[in-house]
């Protein structure tokens, strides 16, 4: 583990505050910014400072910890391979199976490590205990059994309020399963009360502002269609559904639609009106769906002029640093266009040009990146950004992987499927993952990185799982070690953020906006539940920062609308930030 030292900081809410701070008190809090001795380290208390001699209504409480700048630069990263195998009985993939497992990233044990739980088909799942790395870099974490597989997505929320990271996931069956955490990695098995509907996808939020996490949830129906047969048909149910939570207990509070066939699912505010919205990402013909919040209701909208044809992956990032995210879903299209590649591509091919689309279909069988167009609606620029084929992609997530201000991108791909590739070994489709660094108009390809694994690729998660400033990734592959990758690109800084909100069942502010003004320029992140194919996010929020960029100030969207404001920011820093 790298040497720490800890700091002091006062977050006060309102940009009007900071105009009422007294002189003596800011120079008070920059001095202990820059001078606090290292000794001090585990005897930090973090004092409130009362909220009229600051002239607020509400004081926000932090401490920040500097890493030491990692000596592992080598301009890649290096793989490692966890005891975890997403897999079937007979080593044999058919028809949904392939669809694989996700994963999920978070702090289950409250140490400051982020902590994995990988889903599995056949056998169980995992939880992967960080245990910290040693000098070399090499991962310590510690394997434990979890679950009874069969496992689709994964996410780690707190559901109850008590400060512990619960986890929450769905089975091939359209199961919702809660397990909820007990502390000393004690789980205990539990239902959501009021959640019944089948359910693929899932993703969290505070939807309707009263403090804690409502579930949003979406069918995969052709799958559960072929491992339950006339069961599901006969009980049905499935869609799209809202669920809102009163003190632990679940209402389904509105059916959106009775069809999905649902890989991805996204809250956010597509229409730029403060209230969160939903998008979810359908497989096959079923086209994506959204749906507007207004006036307590959901109203269907079709913001986009193209979608992806089988939509597999959603995320969102602001590539441009101008305060306007851009949304990024995967779909299947080849990355290269050699004769081997048409040759392996063939059957998937000649079955898409049986299809005849519907009359005004916007769907298209590649990636696409929507960027706002500045009067409410988006455009897509996959293709100019270079980033509409990479391959049968599954999940695709943002990040600034070399720590240089800008998000970049990683894809992992791949197909394995008995019928539909039986002309190929082993019925696989091998494909590499892809990675592009963000040269703020357009991706470039980095093969040089390192991260071109040709295993098939599901689940991904994106942390400082060795806490030396930069993003790792792990990935749940299918049948093949799920692999972790060890950030050792050089170069640019970071400043990490945890929210936390004690008074409230969202305790980890999901759903909050950040915004990170420096002397280059100013970034912006969100803290969410879920994100790619099938996996939950960590709730801790990353900057890459160019180097020797200073920061001026971290401003704070909570999930309710309330404004904070941080000052006396350092590069290497991880900020915990308590709201009271």
């Amino acid at each position: 583990m790298k040497d720490h030292r800890l700091i002091q900081l006062a977050c006060i809410t309102s940009t009007n505050a900071l105009r009422r701070l007294p002189a003596l008190l800011l120079a008070l809090l920059t001095a202990l910014s820059t001078a606090w001795p290292a000794a001090a380290a585990d005897a930090i208390a973090t004092d409130a400072i009362a909220a009229e001699a600051a002239g607020v209504d509400a004081v926000i409480s932090s401490r920040a910890a500097l890493h030491a700048p990692t000596a592992l630069c080598e301009d890649r990263f290096v793989p490692y391979v966890l005891d975890h195998q997403t897999r079937t009985a007979d080593g044999l993939i058919e028809m949904f199976e392939a669809n694989g497992s996700g994963l999920a990233a978070g702090d289950l044990d409250g140490d400051g490590d982020i902590d994995l739980v990988l889903g599995a088909y056949e056998g169980q799942d995992t939880i992967f205990w960080n245990g910290g790395f040693s000098n070399n870099g090499a991962p310590q974490f510690r394997k434990q059994p979890f679950g009874e597989g069969h496992t689709r997505a994964v996410t780690s929320v707190d559901v109850d309020g008590d400060h512990r990271l619960d986890i929450v996931l769905t089975r091939s069956t359209g199961a919702t399963n809660y397990f909820r955490n007990l502390g000393d990695e004690q789980f205990e098995r539990r239902l959501l009360p009021g959640v019944s509907r089948p359910a693929t996808a899932l993703n969290w939020g505070d939807l309707d502002g009263d403090g804690d996490l409502d579930l949003v949830t979406a069918s995969y129906d052709a799958g559960l269609l072929t491992d339950l047969g006339n069961s599901y048909l006969m009980s049905g149910g499935g869609g799209v559904h809202v669920y809102t939570q009163d003190q632990g207990r679940f209402t389904l509070s509105a059916t959106l639609a009775t069809v999905a066939h649902a890989n991805a699912l996204a809250l956010y505010d597509l229409d730029q009106d403060g209230a969160i919205d939903i998008w979810v990402g359908n497989d096959f013909a079923e086209p994506d769906r959204a749906w507007l919040q207004r006036d307590g209701g959901w109203q269907a909208t079709v913001p986009f002029s193209a979608t992806a044809h089988s939509t597999m992956s959603f995320d969102l990032g602001d590539l441009d640093n101008d305060g306007q995210p851009e949304l990024f879903a995967t779909d299947m299209k080849p990355y290269a266009a050699d004769p081997m590649t048409e040759a392996a591509w063939a059957p998937l091919m000649a079955a898409m040009a049986g299809e005849h689309p519907l009359e005004g279909d916007i769907q298209i069988m590649e990636n696409v990146l929507q960027i706002a167009t500045g009067s409410g609606g988006y455009t897509n620029q996959a293709q100019p950004w270079g980033v509409d084929a990479t391959g049968w992609s599954w999940s695709a997530k943002f990040g600034d992987l070399d720590n240089d201000g800008r998000l970049d991108l990683y894809v992992v791909n791949g197909m394995i499927e008995a019928r539909m590739f039986a002309h190929l070994p082993n019925h696989e489709l091998v494909e590499a993952n892809q990675v592009f660094r963000n040269r703020r108009d357009h991706f470039e390809p980095r093969p040089d990185w390192g991260l071109g694994s040709p295993y098939s690729g599901r689940g991904l998660a994106l942390a400082d799982f060795d806490q030396d400033g930069d993003l790792d990734l792990v990935v749940n592959n299918l049948r093949a070690p799920a692999q972790y990758f060890e950030n050792r690109l050089c170069g640019g800084d970071s400043l990490q953020v945890d929210l936390r909100q004690p008074a409230q069942q969202n305790t980890q502010a999901i759903g909050a906006r950040l915004a990170l003004h420096t002397s280059a320029g100013a970034f912006y992140r969100d803290v969410r539940a879920a994100s790619g194919y099938l996996s939950g996010d960590a709730g801790r929020v990353h900057f890459g920062l160019p180097a020797g960029a200073t920061l001026n100030r971290l401003e704070i969207t909570w999930p309710d609308g309330a404004q904070s404001v941080l000052l006396d920011l350092q590069p290497g820093q991880r900020v915990v930030i308590e709201r009271e």
